[in-house]
């Protein structure tokens, strides 16, 4: 059965793990509940733009994404210590879903895990995905909640391994081809079989 902690008193992001490994969460809490929801960077970061873009159109443009600030962007903060330290329910995220209400001016983020099924009787090779929407969890949240959020989503994602400004490519310190500069080209060699002369 279908979760819904209704609206939000506390809602964030955090990282777990050194720079190259981190792990990547929403911590969420309500009066009905609280839960940590797993996630790939590339998931939060997507949350993190498209809540940008919504809150942009909603204010005309008066709340906009900071790309830079005097001084470096500030050290992402980890778990509040008022959030519990055991919550009700712990998932990995798949499947995302936001909505805006006008009426209410509020989000409503619907998220639905997925498990991994792995057959080994069968000569499948590729696993099979089962979407569990009875297990999906939604709540809602403020303007005010979600400019918040995209910042902290934005701190987290440039606190880790510096990239390539021309490519994006994570860079670890050693030496970096990078595929979109000068000089930089995939070499291929094509080797054609000639055929034997009886």
């Amino acid at each position: 059965m279908s979760l819904d902690l209704g609206s939000l008193e506390i809602l964030g992001a955090a990282s777990v793990g050194q720079p190259g490994q981190r792990r990547f969460r929403l911590y969420v809490q309500s009066r009905r509940g609280s839960a940590i929801i797993w996630m790939e960077k590339e998931q939060l970061n997507r949350l993190s733009l498209t809540l940008d873009q919504v809150l942009a159109q909603l204010t005309e443009g008066q709340v906009l994404r900071t790309e830079a600030q005097a001084g470096g962007p500030p050290a992402p903060a980890g778990l509040p210590s008022d959030f519990l330290s055991a919550p009700e329910y712990d998932l990995r995220s798949s499947q995302m879903a936001l909505t805006y209400d006008e009426r209410d001016e509020s989000f409503t983020f619907t998220v639905t895990p997925v498990e991994i099924i792995l057959e080994q009787e069968q000569e499948q090779e590729e696993p099979q995905l089962l979407i569990q929407e009875d297990e999906a969890i939604s709540f809602q949240f403020s303007q005010q909640q979600a400019q918040e959020l995209a910042g902290t989503i934005n701190v987290l994602m440039t606190g880790g391994r510096p990239v390539c400004p021309l490519c994006g490519t994570p860079l670890d310190g050693g030496p970096h081809a990078c595929v979109k500069q000068n000089g930089y080209h995939e070499i291929v060699q094509v080797i054609e079989e000639e055929d034997e002369e009886e």
